[in-house]
């Protein structure tokens, strides 16, 4: 029996960079086709390859070294004075609230016992059930024959409805901050008893929450007005069977999130812009047409109407086919220009620092970049041969160790090390390596060195957008949950109460006595927007003190 010949071996050094471009497609193609079944797995109601992490049995008993305290003996805990306690064996805290007292009083005492106090246990509980109120207006009619009857009260008034308020806020919690849907919701409280039906608990939702929206647009003012930076992001919406987008900003003070069916900047600014409708065009709307390059016969023509106001939309458009300025990349620019100097128009800061994924729309003002999603185009590059791998490991190594110089820096900047960090920046990213495609990416980010340095000249600022995408993460589990929107009602209430819940949060104000203060005729919670503004002059002022 003959044996087969073994190829003639390849040594690696002699492979040519075509080879290893196939070796790279191919693999992009493998995690493509991966990525496709399982999307076609999902939507057959299958589940997708499941993603498998490495052990950490090795690192537990290295962390816990098997001794006491290890999860492995999590079932008792030791207390302050070595004592062992039961799981669960926890003191009553002082902030609950007692409803009910009840005294015990043991049987068959024997006689000559001497009383020694009490001995509390508490037992929280939830009172779930209907709790109708019947108002029987007294109706009189006065000698002139005119009807009077007993106004109701003020609260139920304002609330509009047959549904009080703790019910209204039970439903909006529900909806907005526990993601239960509008069927789930009416079929609950039918079974709990009340006489409601779906299109009720649907107006509840959507319908009469005018105060809310107003809450909700004086947060991204006030938002915008005192910080000196924010982290924007967006993710699909989907509106009336039609693909959209809502844009986030936000920072540790507020969240604000809105529905849209664009993702241009000129949408971006539109937000940015706020309730104002007009277009301007003074020197910083000229400014920014001339360095995106409009052409000079049509910025010229822009020019002699600088100083002008257009009122909406329409106006804008109608002088732009006045002047004669109809190509559709001539319009954005324009368009984007006039925005931009409404924008600053009404107050925005111009020192605002806009840190995002690198997405277009949002490049204005100070743009700083996120260095998680930049290492990203490192992170997915394959390496087929050993030289690959270890120029690989190498760049990221040095990229996450200049990560961590930044973080250093950012609590104590200095020019000296300014310099430094600066210097080594453009050391590790002009680095020419054997990996062609590593080359490339490492070309494309050095580019970019003015928007990922820019902590460098403000410390102030993150160095990722991790905020961002955690708060959008809340309105992607909503629209999987529930769906896309069909109403204008529908779309805007989801809006609102997304930033409602996350600003409450981050300013740890509890949503639900949010809710509850809001619809009640004396409310005490001050005005979200006036909380950023006292949140962030403590701020300041820790930080004056700090440096002081």
């Amino acid at each position: 029996m003959t044996s087969i010949p073994k190829p003639p071996d390849i040594k690696e050094q002699d492979r040519t960079p075509l080879v290893t471009n196939l070796l790279e497609i191919n693999q992009l193609l493998k995690e493509r086709i991966q990525e496709l079944k399982d999307e076609i797995a999902r939507l057959k109601g299958l589940k997708p390859k499941p993603k498998i992490k490495p052990s950490t049995l090795e690192k537990d008993a290295r962390n816990t070294g098997g001794g006491k305290g290890s999860k492995g003996d999590s079932s008792k805990q030791e207390g302050k004075n070595g004592k062992k306690k039961r799981a669960g064996s926890a003191k009553r805290s002082k902030d609950i609230e007692i409803h009910k007292e009840e005294v015990l009083k043991p049987e068959n005492l024997p006689e000559g016992s001497r009383f020694k106090g009490f001995e509390d246990y508490t037992v929280q509980g939830l009172l779930i059930q209907p709790f109708n109120t019947l108002y029987r207006r007294e109706r009189w009619v006065t000698p002139e024959g005119k009807t009077i009857i007993a106004p109701l009260p003020a609260e139920v008034q304002a609330l509009g409805g047959h549904f009080d308020r703790t019910l209204t806020c039970f439903i909006l919690y529900q909806y907005h901050h526990a993601n239960v849907t509008q069927p789930l919701i009416w079929e609950q409280l039918r079974e709990l008893g009340f006489d409601i039906s779906a299109g009720q608990v649907n107006n509840i939702i959507t319908e009469n929450n005018d105060q809310f929206h107003t809450e909700k647009d004086a947060i991204l003012q006030v938002g915008l007005e005192v910080s000196k930076y924010v982290n924007v992001d967006d993710t699909g919406a989907r509106h009336q069977g039609r693909n959209g987008y809502c844009t986030h900003i936000g920072n540790v003070f507020f969240a604000w999130f809105k529905s849209t069916e664009s993702k241009s900047r000129i949408n971006f600014l539109e937000l940015l812009r706020a309730e104002h409708k007009d277009y301007v065009l003074d020197d910083d709307a000229i400014e920014y047409m001339r360095n995106n390059n409009l052409p000079k016969a049509q910025l010229q023509s822009l020019i002699e109407c600088e100083g002008k106001t257009f009122t909406d939309k329409a106006t804008w458009n109608d002088a732009l086919k006045n002047l004669n300025i109809t190509k559709k990349r001539h319009i954005r620019i324009a368009t984007e220009g006039a925005l931009f100097g409404s924008v600053l128009a009404y107050g925005l800061n111009p020192e605002l620092v806009i840190v995002s994924d690198d997405a277009g729309q949002f490049n204005i003002l100070l743009h700083a970049l996120c260095w998680v999603h930049a290492e990203r185009l490192i992170n997915k590059l394959v390496g087929f041969n050993a030289q690959h791998r270890l120029a690989l490991e190498d760049v990221r190594s040095q990229i996450w160790d200049f990560y961590r110089e930044l973080k250093a820096y950012q609590k104590a900047p200095s020019i000296e090390r300014k310099d430094e960090l600066e210097a080594r920046f453009d050391n590790i990213f002009t680095t020419h390596t054997c990996f062609a495609t590593l080359n490339q990416a490492l070309k494309r980010l050095h580019r970019n060195k003015s928007e990922l340095l820019l902590v460098l000249e403000r410390p102030d600022i993150p160095l990722h957008n991790n905020l961002s995408e955690n708060d959008i993460r809340d309105y992607v589990k909503k629209r999987k949950i529930s769906g896309s929107t069909r109403s204008e009602n529908g779309r805007r209430g989801r809006d609102t109460f997304t930033s409602l819940k996350k600003t409450c949060r981050k300013l740890g104000v509890s949503f639900w006595q949010f809710l509850n203060d809001r619809l009640h005729p004396q409310g005490s919670i001050p005005p979200l927007p006036d909380i950023i503004r006292q949140r962030v002059k403590e701020g300041n002022e820790a930080l004056q003190f700090n440096t002081g």
